[in-house]
């Protein structure tokens, strides 16, 4: 069987739980994961390790991990603050770690409250930590808001392009580049993504994109034109940015998985049994908003799907 094309990672079970506002029970979660395993996703972001008291969405994190990482073949992420919250992700069994930083000083300071200069030190601690207690863990700096902030308007791009670059140096393996709140176009994407590859050559990492004012198809595959194999997605778009309410937050996995598959590029992940994966996620927050124009519209009845990974 062969590899993919590119890498789907989902990020619902973390990203989309962690933007609403209800909490969603475990069993329901650990169906859901096991779903999306089942569709042939071979990367999820499954929780957040951050104080209950502040996200009770993600109370249950350790209990999450220590499930997924049970799935064959699965890579199993959380997105970690700070090195307490590495920690007890590393402790959860973990296969990788993902930290936000921030490219907007206005929007470092609101999310994680630190400087971008102290988040690029949280990132040195943290890629210490894992090196002296798990160096098979990877690491990845998410560098979000880098394509501007709803608190700071404009983000500088060579600000964007040297936090990358410092995160690199820091000790993380990759460095990618979020869109947190929908203001991204193809054109910047394109540009944005070209630079980082010249600064940081192979440890430039994912796409996140989100869909809050309908671009979020169009500036992944401007960033697979440009050379990105990582993309992250949710499925049913759930969550992403709380500054729109409403608007489908985060890119919606199934119409992500369509689009590439249609283009004959792989995924590794089987479209219908993906769809089939809402399920448990709307049984699990019921009467929470999803999207996806795949999964209203249909497959197309020439749609023919080859090598999905199940």
């Amino acid at each position: 069987m062969t590899a993919p094309d590119v890498l789907i990672s989902e990020v619902g079970p973390r990203d989309g739980l962690q933007s609403v506002k209800a909490t969603m029970p475990t069993h329901d979660k650990l169906r859901w994961i096991d779903a999306l395993h089942a569709a042939g996703v071979r990367e999820i972001e499954v929780a957040s390790f951050v104080p209950a008291r502040l996200l009770p969405q993600m109370a249950d994190a350790a209990e999450v991990v220590r499930h997924a990482v049970t799935l064959p073949g699965l890579t199993v992420m959380a997105l970690v603050p700070n090195r307490k919250g590495a920690e007890a992700a590393l402790a959860a069994g973990v296969h990788k770690l993902t930290v936000p930083v921030s490219a907007s000083a206005a929007h470092s300071l609101a999310n994680v409250r630190r400087t971008r200069e102290e988040m690029v030190e949280e990132v040195r601690a943290i890629s210490d930590l894992r090196r002296a207690l798990a160096p098979h863990v990877k690491l990845e700096a998410g560098i979000s808001t880098a394509f501007g902030c709803t608190l700071q308007g404009a983000v500088p791009e060579d600000e964007v392009i040297r936090l990358a670059a410092q995160c690199i140096a820091a000790g993380a393996d990759e460095s990618g580049l979020s869109d947190t709140v929908g203001y991204a176009n193809p054109a910047q994407v394109r540009r944005l993504f070209r630079r980082l590859f010249a600064e940081i050559g192979d440890k430039a990492g994912a796409a996140h994109m989100h869909n809050t004012r309908g671009l979020g198809l169009a500036n992944c595959l401007a960033a697979y034109e440009e050379g990105v194999r990582t993309f992250d997605a949710s499925l049913g778009g759930l969550g992403g940015c709380p500054y729109a309410p409403g608007a489908s937050g985060n890119v919606v996995t199934e119409d992500l998985v369509f689009m590439f598959e249609a283009m004959g590029i792989a995924t590794g992940i089987d479209v219908a049994r993906l769809i089939a994966a809402r399920a448990p996620l709307i049984a699990g927050l019921p009467g929470e908003p999803v999207y996806g124009m795949t999964p209203e519209a249909g497959l197309p009845k020439n749609f023919i799907q080859k090598g999905a990974h199940v």
